[in-house]
């Protein structure tokens, strides 16, 4: 089983709106609180790009693409974190993956990824 496991991907015309799901089915919550959440993506022929991240207590930083776009929120005791992306354009469009990384430097995780098209 892995880490982090996403979902909410799919095809949304320009203008619309998608929720990315992560959960860390195989972390406690004690583990879970002790990690930074982000996500990260990577169009087509394109290094992966930070989008926003959010810390255990709530404190969220953006990309400035998707700055007033989008809203990062995570539920430890549900160990999930979401990514609500608003007024989407075709440049959104591309793989996007959940990252957890250890605040003790311990631990970095990577999910699948989830594809996310955006239609002009």
């Amino acid at each position: 089983q892995e880490q982090l496991v996403e979902s909410g991907g799919g095809l949304v015309q320009a203008g619309g709106s998608l929720r990315l799901s992560c959960k860390a089915p195989r972390m406690i919550y004690s583990t879970f609180v002790g990690f930074n959440m982000g996500w990260y993506r990577q169009a087509p022929g394109k290094q992966r790009e930070f989008v926003a991240q959010i810390d255990s207590a709530g404190s969220s930083v953006y990309a400035d693409s998707m700055k007033g776009r989008s809203t990062i929120s995570r539920d430890n005791s549900r160990k999930t974190i979401w990514l609500q992306m608003d007024n989407l354009r075709p440049e959104d469009t591309g793989v996007y993956y959940c990252n957890a990384v250890s605040v003790s430097g311990k631990g970095d995780y990577w999910g699948q990824g989830t594809q996310v098209t955006v239609s002009s």
